[in-house]
């Protein structure tokens, strides 16, 4: 048992590093040029924002592999484990709730504040933004913490007289007591579960949401880029003619953002004007991709042959990745619906395949149990930018390479925090035979599901279900749509 702790604790080391040169590689290759050696506390919030989101998602399966260190043990208490999950596990939510209603907020007020104004006056009126919700929030989680916040678990009481000493222990099964005597047993729960429960309400509705989208759009639209790539270079003739409808289009979109911003500084932001800006950004996102698109089909400079090269090895790789996506799509749509929404589940599936994994090979069943948790996160992001460019209502912070914005950073960063506690509850109860006994399924497979008004979400799969149907939805969307060409747009106009 020894030789695994060390494993598992090296383990834990690299993955932390990884995580972070990942979200620093990140950072430098996706930001903006307009960013480049300035904003740092927000770049800094960035990096610690996916981390923290990314390895909340990580303790899952380290948390499984802590309890694999104590397999032999006759009982867990016995055991000393090699991770203390517990404190880990509050830490993280506590950090997440900090960086979710404080940090991240302060940085999106301090960075969109007037560039004009000096940096203090920018902090101070951030913080006072930030105060504000604050104040609100805590008054609004207070008193729900002294309504509502205990937890009813469903008891059966069982009451007996002295007896001789017997060996036929049948007479205490509980299936044998009058069903009258089930009952409820009421205790308070701690105010920091109650702000995690709160947190996973909110983020298992924008996962359901999100999530159920980017399940679908996430393949499918790496499998439609490929089926709509381009299939030769073009002319030069053609390629004056298509730069030239590019450059009308970016004149039509600049005197429209200046007609937008007259109507500004007139003091007018009606919902018309809010509904304008959102299409300005939304064209502004098509011409952007129009023009690389251009790029693409007619490479330049020297090396232009190797330019090409690329772009079609770019689209096959998109075709085998997307590949890929749809089958863990589809195994997790197979999972949801035989394993949590069907009562009794038709078989463990996934639970099954990851224990007979972990007994093939020590952790390579927590590693596809990593695999398909990350997953779902990622499917979030997908979904929001899929919806942020169909719906007008919902804002679009793009992820470009060399292009993306401190704002949208940490719009995403913001989003990724608050779905990451959601997409690990959704885990812990999808794979709860292969996660039983840990820490994570104590928090949430007891107290969260059993919160006072909020144990009825859980106990009627709403999510599930509502997962599912945007999953429906946006495939039969793309199915729809998807599969035709782009066709040339036409003049843009506002309201």
């Amino acid at each position: 048992m020894g030789d695994y702790n060390v494993v598992l604790l090296l383990i834990v080391i690299v993955v932390t590093l990884m995580v972070l040169a990942f979200n620093l590689y990140l950072l430098i290759n996706y930001q903006h040029p307009d960013d480049k050696n300035q904003a740092w506390f927000p770049k800094v919030v960035v990096i610690v924002g996916l981390s923290v989101a990314e390895l909340s998602i990580l303790m899952l399966p380290a948390d499984i592999a802590n309890r694999h260190a104590c397999k032999h043990s006759v009982y867990t208490d016995a055991c000393n484990y090699t991770l203390p999950m517990r404190e880990l596990w509050y830490s993280v939510y506590i950090v997440d709730a900090v960086l979710v209603f404080f940090v991240v907020p302060f940085s999106i007020f301090y960075y969109e504040a007037d560039q004009e104004k000096s940096w203090l006056r920018r902090a101070c009126s951030a913080i006072s933004w930030v105060v504000a919700t604050a104040i609100i929030l805590g008054i609004l989680f207070g008193v729900a913490f002294v309504l509502v916040g205990k937890v009813d678990f469903g008891v059966q009481r069982l009451e007996s007289s002295a007896q001789a000493y017997t060996t036929d222990f049948s007479l205490c099964s509980a299936e044998l007591a009058d069903p009258e005597s089930a009952t409820t047993w009421t205790m308070r729960t701690s105010f920091p579960e109650y702000v995690i429960a709160i947190l996973t309400i909110v983020g298992s509705i924008l996962f359901s949401i999100f999530g159920g989208v980017g399940i679908a759009s996430l393949p499918l639209s790496l499998i439609f880029a490929y089926v709509h790539r381009p299939k030769t270079i073009i002319t030069r003739s053609q390629y004056i003619k298509e730069a030239t409808e590019l450059g009308n289009r970016a004149k039509q979109i600049k005197e429209a953002a200046l007609a937008l911003q007259r109507e500004q500084r007139s003091g007018s932001k009606s919902r018309k004007w809010k509904t304008n800006v959102h299409k300005v950004q939304k064209e502004l996102m098509y011409l952007e991709e129009d023009e690389r698109a251009l790029e693409e089909v007619y490479p330049q400079g020297e090396k232009a042959d190797t330019s090409w090269a690329l772009t079609v090895l770019g689209y096959l790789g998109g075709l085998v990745f997307g590949i890929i996506g749809l089958l863990v799509s589809v195994v997790w749509v197979v999972h949801i619906i035989i394993y949590m929404l069907i009562t009794p589940p038709l078989t463990p599936f996934l639970n099954w395949i990851f224990i007979r994994l972990d007994n093939f090979w020590g952790l390579l069943g927590t590693v596809a149990f990593a695999f398909f948790c990350c997953y779902l996160l990622i499917a979030v992001i997908s979904g929001q930018m899929h919806l942020s460019l169909n719906i007008l209502f919902v804002a679009i912070h793009p992820m470009k390479l060399n292009g993306t914005y401190m704002s949208s950073f940490l719009f995403n960063v913001e989003l990724v925090l608050i779905c990451s506690i959601s997409v690990i509850q959704f885990c812990a109860k999808s794979f709860a035979v292969y996660a039983q006994a840990t820490v994570v399924q104590e928090i949430f497979g007891h107290t969260l599901e059993s919160l006072r008004g909020i144990k009825y979400l859980f106990e009627y799969n709403v999510f599930q279900y509502a997962f599912l149907v945007c999953a429906g939805l946006a495939t039969a969307h793309y199915l729809t749509f998807g599969c035709r060409k782009k066709r040339t747009r036409s003049k843009f106009q506002l309201e």
